[in-house]
């Protein structure tokens, strides 16, 4: 568990190469919004998470896989993070800031994730 990072992973890193190629410039992980946002935009209000499919429990193939090993334990874990991403979102929204939420599979498609961005950011 110690070699999984939670700040600066792969997906993280290519968006943030995608919006800074773009002319956008942002804040890091903000300790001072709820849920610390991967990529913050302080002037438009607005923030970014970047969520792993397996650890956030998104509904593609790779999110939905069952651990082989300590079952309960991981299901209950998942859950939890869902939990806390929902509290986040909706804590984040009633205080005015414009929340999007990219999986890790969405990535595959550069140009479509840098369209949502860019029409998330207007």
């Amino acid at each position: 568990m110690q070699a999984v990072k939670s700040k600066n992973t792969g997906p993280e890193l290519l968006v943030r190469r995608l919006l800074h190629a773009n002319g956008y410039r942002y804040r890091l992980h903000s300790n001072k919004l709820r849920g610390s946002p991967d990529v913050v935009f302080p002037g438009r209000k607005k923030v970014v998470f970047i969520h792993g499919c397996w650890w956030h429990g998104h509904d593609c193939t790779r999110g939905s896989r069952i651990p082989k090993t300590n079952i309960e334990y991981w299901t209950r874990k998942i859950l939890h993070n869902r939990t806390r991403d929902l509290a986040s979102r909706e804590q984040l929204q009633t205080e005015g800031w414009g929340v999007l939420a990219l999986w890790e599979c969405e990535l595959r498609d550069e140009a479509s994730v840098l369209k949502r961005l860019v029409r998330f950011l207007r």
